[in-house]
């Protein structure tokens, strides 16, 4: 076998032949394993070994459009967005893109802000520009889509579609045992908006499982979101609708956690101490929730590692590798901080 050449300290770019040469093997073999290609079968796994390892000593990158005409494939996914902007949307794509350059891909984000047209035409876009499959953030999916697709989440069986789907009757169940398990009976409840696909699953298992429970759920304690909104003015109104009705109510449920924080902004400039007053619990396990002031109780969602799962679930469906699954469930989890108390005594 040949001697193994190290690409001298002057080289800035390293190339295939330097990779080869550095190995003692053909350009062939090293791309052949590199590509996955059949010919790659027939190389011991040994080989392949080293060829990885050099691959990540020598920090080489393939060029990324010599690999796309020689596939004819354009190795980039589309990805199909509510809102960016918001810290659900922007958890999941960070976790998503973090795989998803790890496999040396690319992704086209689109946003549609629940724009029917906008939507149909963007998905044409991406198609025209050559995506290989679509991951859906907090968008429906309601047709069979073209390519291979993963929705985040996702909410209707729909044929070619994987829906990564969060267990909603646990998580009602861990938010209100804890509401309860703390003396709480007058809870008040935010519904989410209705164009965000979450919320009409999640407002039937909090039902569901405050009938198991026994919890009754007063319709004077509760109020409908009914806007879009990133920021914490999405629950500020709603929770200053709910105080005008002079009903009291000693913890609130809030659809999610930026909704959660505006409410409980509403709450302290009515006097109220939270959660001396008024216990407040969140949904989604937002960054700014451990900071906010006080931090907020919250039932998390993975978002970031459902990102992740999407981007290795749709690379697999590309692939072609084993029959796709219908849905991937996600378990939440209850994360106790400030904003929950001892309900206070009457």
């Amino acid at each position: 076998m040949a001697q193994s050449k190290r690409p001298g300290p002057k080289s800035h770019v390293i190339t295939l032949k330097a990779v080869a040469q550095h190995l003692g093997l053909t350009p062939g073999t090293v791309s052949a394993v590199l590509n996955d290609s059949p010919a790659a079968r027939a190389i011991p796994p040994k080989t392949k070994n080293r060829i990885h390892a050099a691959v990540k000593e020598l920090n080489y990158r393939p060029n990324f459009f010599a690999r796309t005409l020689r596939n004819k494939r354009t190795y980039t996914i589309g990805v199909i967005a509510e809102e960016i902007g918001d810290s659900y949307g922007s958890m999941v794509i960070s976790g998503m893109e973090a795989y998803l350059r790890k496999m040396d891909y690319f992704f086209l984000t689109v946003v549609h802000r629940h724009d029917e047209h906008m939507l149909s035409q963007y998905s044409q876009l991406l198609l025209h520009r050559g995506v290989e499959g679509f991951i859906t953030v907090d968008t429906t999916v309601n047709e069979t889509p073209s390519l291979p697709t993963v929705a985040v989440p996702g909410h209707k069986k729909v044929k070619g579609v994987t829906n990564i789907v969060l267990d909603h009757v646990r998580a009602a169940t861990l938010a209100l045992n804890h509401l309860v398990g703390l003396g709480h009976e007058r809870i008040a409840f935010m519904r989410g908006q209705p164009l965000s696909s979450d919320s009409k699953d999640r407002w039937e298992a909090i039902c569901e499982v405050a009938q198991k429970i026994g919890l009754k759920i007063d319709p004077e304690l509760t109020v409908q979101i009914d806007r879009d909104d990133p920021t914490p003015q999405l629950g500020y109104p709603f929770a200053k609708q709910l105080l005008a009705r002079n009903k009291p109510f000693t913890a609130l449920f809030a659809y999610n956690d930026i909704s959660a924080i505006g409410a409980i902004r509403a709450l302290q400039e009515q006097g109220l101490r939270v959660p001396q007053d008024v216990s407040v619990m969140g949904f989604d396990d937002i960054p700014n929730a451990a900071f906010n002031t006080p931090s907020l109780t919250t039932v998390r969602q993975p978002l970031a590692r459902m990102g992740e799962v999407a981007a290795q679930t749709l690379l697999e469906r590309i692939a072609g590798r084993h029959d796709y699954p219908s849905e991937i469930a996600i378990e939440p989890e209850l994360v106790v901080r400030e904003s929950t108390a001892e309900a206070p005594r009457v």
